[in-house]
């Protein structure tokens, strides 16, 4: 019969064995793979300088303008694609944008619904905007601003964009 003793004894045993080889299999991982963390990391060090480019100069696209009718939008003119529903009769005063695929976050951009953005370079359209909207496929690096019916329309090359995180900061403490 065994006792407890000795079950324990076993137990205690087995566990410093597996311990002792996992600890070293750890130790040869860890020296099979330092090599491949030192590159992911100098590439991210790479990536946030990159980013840091974006920042100071923000990202340079063209500004258009979209009407929420039928032809210009979907079936749902007074929906935006995530799901806030505006006036068309006033959705000048809004402020908000509709960004190409390649700038949104599921897509791999760096801006989300919800965030603001600062738009430079396009004259009397400068100014704070919130990302609301997806633009067609066919669009790269593109922002659309979501103009009432009777307003004329335009176009500025050479924008920047940018967006501000202290906003967005905030919008996430508020929503934990």
């Amino acid at each position: 019969m065994i006792t407890f003793e000795k079950a324990l004894a076993a137990v205690i045993a087995v566990t410093l064995v597996n311990g002792f080889f996992s600890t070293n299999m750890f130790e040869e991982y860890k020296e099979m793979y330092s090599d491949k963390i030192e590159r992911l990391e100098a590439e991210n060090v790479s990536l946030k300088d990159e980013l840091s480019y974006f920042d100071k100069y923000g990202i340079e696209v063209d500004v258009t303008m979209y009407q929420p009718t039928y032809y210009q939008t979907d079936s749902d003119p007074d929906v935006t694609a995530d799901g806030t529903k505006i006036r068309i009769s006033k959705a000048s005063e809004y402020k908000f944008v509709a960004l190409s695929r390649n700038l949104l976050k599921r897509w791999g951009g760096p801006f989300d619904y919800g965030d603001f953005i600062l738009l430079k370079g396009a004259d009397k359209k400068n100014g704070v905007y919130q990302v609301r909207d997806t633009m067609n496929p066919k669009w790269v690096n593109v922002v659309d601003i979501l103009e009432s019916k009777d307003v004329e329309p335009y176009k500025y090359t050479d924008a920047h964009i940018f967006k501000l995180n202290w906003l967005n900061k905030e919008k996430e403490i508020k929503n934990g």
